[in-house]
C-alpha cells in the first residue's frame, strides 16, 4: 500500500504557525519554533495545510507504508526533543490509543530519555506534570483534552460503549443510543492502522444506507467499525482499494460487511472491496446487503 504523507522542510519553516488550524487531525504542532508532524498515524496526506505555508516548507510526498510501529517512531521523534516527545504522547492519549502510549512510554523508560524541564528549552506545547498525568490515563483510559478539529479528530467510542449501554435503560427520554464506535468515518479520513480496526469486523455503507433504514444502527452498525464511501460521486477510489486492502493484511480485519443501496451506482462499492480481497491475498468472509430507497432490505447474503 502506498500512502500520501507531508513532509516538512525545518530550514524553510519559520514557525509562523499557518498551517496548524488546517490540520485537521491536530497531527501539526509548533514545537520549538517549528512546525512538527507530531502523529505519522493521524496524517490523512489530504494537504489541507499545503497551500497555508508562506515558506513552501511543506510538502506532500508518496510512500510505501508499512504498518505502523510506535518504536520506529519513537526512535524519530526522540530526535526532535522534549517537547515534541510530549507533544507526540499527549496527542496519543487524546485520541485514546492507549496501547500505543505504553509502548512509547516503554519506550522512554528503557532508553532512560531525559523529560525533565531541564532537557530542553522551556516547554511550549505540555506542562512538567504532563508524564505522570499520561500515566494516570492510562490507568482510568479516559481522554484528555480535545485537540485537531472536532469534525475531522480521530475518536475511539468503544471505551465508552459500556457505560452508555448501561444508562440506556435509566434514561427519562425516548432516545435510542448510537452504535457508532469511532470518528472519523468517511473512508478518505480514515487510517486504515488506527487501533479500532485491529481484528474488528468492519461496515463498509454506502453514504445513504443510515439515511434510508430507519433501524441501521441496530440491524447494521452495532459491534463494527464503520466506513462510509459513495462508489458514484467520490474522487479517487483507487485510494479506497488501497484502505481497505491494508485493513484486511495489516489490520486483520475479521468480517466486511458492505451495505448499499438498490440503484445500480453503488454496485461499485463491493467491487472495491472484492478488489481489496484479491490485492490483500488474505480471504475474510463478506456479506453483500441491499436497501431498498424506502428501506428494506432487500438482499443479503455472504458473498
Amino acid at each position: 500500500m502506498y500512502r500520501k504523507i507531508i513532509q516538512i522542510d525545518e530550514e524553510k519553516c519559520n514557525g509562523c504557525g499557518l498551517c496548524i488550524p488546517n490540520c485537521h487531525e491536530g497531527a501539526l504542532q509548533i514545537i520549538d519554533g517549528k512546525a512538527r508532524l507530531i502523529s505519522d498515524l493521524f496524517c490523512d496526506g489530504l494537504g489541507a495545510c499545503l497551500g497555508h505555508c508562506p515558506e513552501g516548507a511543506i510538502e506532500i510526498i508518496e510512500r510505501e507504508a508499512e504498518a505502523y510501529n510506535e518504536t520506529k517512531v519513537m526512535e524519530i521523534i526522540s530526535k526532535q526533543g522534549r517537547n515534541t516527545i510530549l507533544a507526540h504522547l499527549e496527542h496519543l492519549r487524546d485520541h485514546k490509543e492507549f496501547d500505543l502510549l505504553k509502548e512509547a512510554i516503554a519506550y522512554i523508560k528503557e532508553h532512560e530519555i531525559d523529560l525533565s524541564p531541564e532537557a530542553s528549552p522551556a516547554p511550549a506545547v505540555a506542562s512538567t506534570a504532563i508524564f505522570p498525568s499520561l500515566q494516570d490515563a492510562i490507568r482510568e483510559s479516559k481522554p484528555a483534552s480535545a485537540c485537531g478539529c472536532p469534525g475531522s479528530k480521530s475518536m475511539d467510542f468503544r471505551i465508552d460503549m459500556d457505560k452508555v449501554n448501561a444508562s440506556a435503560e435509566d434514561s427519562i427520554t425516548n432516545e435510542v443510543p448510537s452504535e457508532l464506535r469511532q470518528w472519523p468515518i468517511q473512508l478518505h479520513l480514515l487510517n486504515p492502522q488506527a487501533s479500532y480496526f485491529k481484528k474488528a469486523d468492519v461496515l463498509l455503507a454506502a453514504d445513504c444506507v443510515a439515511f434510508a433504514q430507519g433501524n441501521f444502527h441496530s440491524s447494521y452498525l452495532k459491534g463494527k467499525t464503520l466506513a462510509i464511501a459513495c462508489p458514484k460521486l467520490d474522487s479517487n477510489k483507487e485510494s479506497y482499494i488501497e484502505k481497505l486492502t491494508e485493513m484486511i493484511s495489516g489490520s486483520q480485519i475479521n468480517t466486511l460487511t458492505v451495505v448499499m443501496m438498490e440503484v445500480p451506482c453503488c454496485s461499485g462499492l463491493l467491487q472495491m472491496a472484492q478488489m481489496a480481497v484479491q490485492q490483500a491475498g488474505r480471504r475474510i468472509p463478506i456479506k453483500k446487503a441491499i436497501v431498498g430507497v424506502k428501506g428494506e432490505v432487500m438482499e443479503e447474503r455472504w458473498v
